[in-house]
């Protein structure tokens, strides 16, 4: 149902991605473009929640020069956080401990207050989920597809992705002179969380020898017999490309402490992976962690074009009355989906995608 708009506001959740500023800018503009104010909600939902850490305010005018020349930087001028659920805020209590409140139905309240008629929502799953809870809770809202993971069901791709893909790629180019120079294996361990999209792209164009993701469970011991099928054609080194969500068959995810207010941290998949090539094969072997090196820096000419499409469409969705939406890429066009259909389960890594048959073609183990 169309209604009448006038201000609009824009946040964005989670861990950040290369191309969130595109996305603003192009928010921005097209609101703009029909009149209306546009308004910034800093640290995710933080700035309604929590006005007061901010001086200048919790919620920003966004005007042509607030979004002049962000296209090309990395980050988010608005500010994000992975700990800013209002499903589940953390809240401290007299105690000193923090414990966890539902402070949805304050966000709606608030935002309202603010005199604002629509959300742009620009995140990942667990973003867009919340997204779809404040729908519900009657906020017109529109989410936009961010994470460099690419696991958000309904879209071909996320934006984000490209750019840790090519990065991560770049990584391996150079891992690769000095392995061989080295006669080592180099393990390089990338972000995903529990889908191996980044692993499984980058390890096939990174022309890898071993690819280990969490929709396959792998054998280490299959693992060490590839270095060593190498070793004997003369071909002494290896880099082995980990998603951090990997885990080994029978055993579990490499995971850091898990914080109130949190997901789970995954961590220390590629350490183990490295130390357990190295007692077997008894090679020189190094880890790599590249980390949050995969969230920054300046995105990918597609991740740029596809956020700044991402940013109109989100426009044009709120002006057709295509609330609890979020666009999607469906090539060659931008199209609208249900926020509960996109949120409902993450994509994985399809064990018979083309991809991975292309991968098993060029010999690449997947310790299965």
């Amino acid at each position: 149902m169309k209604k009448e708009i006038k201000k609009i506001a824009i946040n964005t959740g989670g861990g950040d991605a290369p191309g969130l500023n595109a996305v603003i800018r192009a928010t921005v503009l097209a609101a703009l473009h029909r009149g209306w104010e546009c308004y910034g909600i800093r640290d995710s939902y933080n700035g309604l929640l929590v006005p007061e850490e901010y001086p200048e305010g919790g919620v920003i005018k966004l005007t042509r020069k607030s979004v002049r020349g962000i296209t090309h930087l990395g980050g988010t001028i608005l500010g994000t956080t992975n700990k800013g659920n209002p499903l589940k805020f953390p809240m401290q209590g007299e105690d000193g401990q923090f414990d966890e409140k539902d402070r949805s139905d304050e966000v709606v309240e608030t935002f309202h207050k603010h005199n604002l008629d629509a959300l742009v929502a620009i995140g990942g799953d667990g973003s867009l989920g919340i997204a779809n809870v404040l729908f519900q809770k009657g906020l017109p809202v529109v989410g936009v597809p961010k994470t460099i993971d690419n696991d958000l069901d309904q879209t071909v791709v996320t934006f984000g992705f490209d750019t840790a893909v090519s990065f991560a790629t770049e990584c391996i180019d150079r891992l690769h002179s000095t392995a061989e120079a080295h006669h080592r294996v180099m393990v390089v361990e990338v972000m995903g969380r529990y889908a191996g999209w980044i692993a499984l792209n980058t390890g096939v164009s990174g022309t890898d020898d071993a690819i280990l993701i969490p929709e396959i469970p792998y054998d280490i011991n299959k693992v060490a017999a590839k270095i060593e099928e190498r070793d004997r054609r003369g071909q002494l080194f290896s880099i082995i490309v980990v998603a951090e969500g990997a885990k080994p068959k029978d055993g579990a995810l490499s995971v850091v402490e898990k914080e109130v207010g949190k997901e789970q941290r995954l961590g220390g998949a590629g350490e183990k992976v490295a130390a357990a090539l190295h007692q077997l094969t008894g090679k020189d072997t190094r880890s790599i962690v590249l980390g949050h090196l995969l969230r920054g820096g300046t995105p990918t000419t597609f991740d740029r074009l596809i956020s700044l499409r991402f940013g109109a469409a989100a426009i044009r969705a709120l002006e057709e009355g295509q609330f609890g939406k979020m666009v999607a890429l469906d090539p060659p066009t931008v199209r609208y989906v249900p926020l509960e259909q996109a949120t409902r389960r993450m994509k994985s890594v399809p064990p018979d995608c083309d991809t991975i048959l292309t991968a098993r073609d060029l010999d690449i183990c997947f310790g299965d």
